[in-house]
């Protein structure tokens, strides 16, 4: 059995990320209308279809250092290395049900893909290979909080803070069962993972969401974006 469903037909409209443009087509819901950074968003029966080639609006010293989107480290961490990977462009096809139904209890989140931010970059969960904790691979996370894997797909496994730069309580993406994705604050105070569920998120109102919706919220510690698994019934990557 599964619990009641939300539509995200009533997400309110808002710019894409950095101010670039989501291409649409079909009968595009609102809320995908926030997508920028050349993300392609179209409507296939109950699912919306995101096309991105996963490559950050940001800089990062995982550009080559030739690239204009090259910026050596200049973050927080003392301890930031420099992993060997450097970012390649992907061709990344999200299919994500425009009407998200919750489960009864949440289904486990692969590694690779399970969601992805408004700049077209995929979330990750909170492992690294083999289901291991995160550990010393956060201090490859750059100034922005992301990094690449092996094949070059750069990813966030925790606050995309390039997105979170103008408020922490923004919208930054959407995981793979049609949730909506927060930063780590709501109504001016920061969101405790004590506070969430078993997948990370809770039923409140939102920006976007003024009827309110479950969503995921960001937080400082593990499990990051997504606990125990999809809330949702999850739709399909491929890559």
């Amino acid at each position: 059995m599964r619990a009641p469903a939300f539509s995200l037909l009533a997400g309110l409209a808002c710019s894409g990320a950095s101010g670039t443009d989501t291409t649409s087509g079909g009968n595009v819901p609102a809320f995908y209308q926030a997508f920028g950074n050349g993300v392609t968003v179209t409507v296939e029966g109950n699912y919306a279809v995101l096309t991105t080639t996963g490559v950050p609006d940001h800089k990062s010293p995982y550009f080559s250092n030739g690239s204009s989107q090259y910026e050596a480290y200049n973050g927080n961490n003392p301890s930031f290395v420099l992993n060997p990977n450097r970012i390649a462009s992907q061709h990344l096809v999200f299919r994500i049900p425009i009407t998200p139904t919750r489960l009864t209890s949440p289904s486990p989140t692969p590694l690779g893909p399970i969601g992805v931010a408004l700049n077209g970059v995929p979330f990750f969960n909170q492992y690294a290979a083999n289901y291991q904790p995160l550990g010393a691979e956060i201090n490859s996370f750059d100034q922005y909080n992301g990094h690449p894997q092996q094949t070059g797909q750069y990813h966030y496994h925790v606050e995309p803070l390039w997105l979170t730069r103008n408020s922490k309580e923004a919208l930054i993406g959407v995981l793979l069962d049609g949730y909506p994705v927060y930063g780590p604050m709501e109504n001016g105070a920061p969101v405790s993972t004590a506070s969430l569920d078993a997948a990370h998120g809770h039923v409140g109102v939102t920006a976007e969401f003024p009827q309110g919706i479950y969503h995921y919220h960001t937080t400082g510690d593990a499990p990051y974006i997504n606990g125990s698994g999809f809330a949702g019934q999850p739709g399909t990557v491929s890559q």
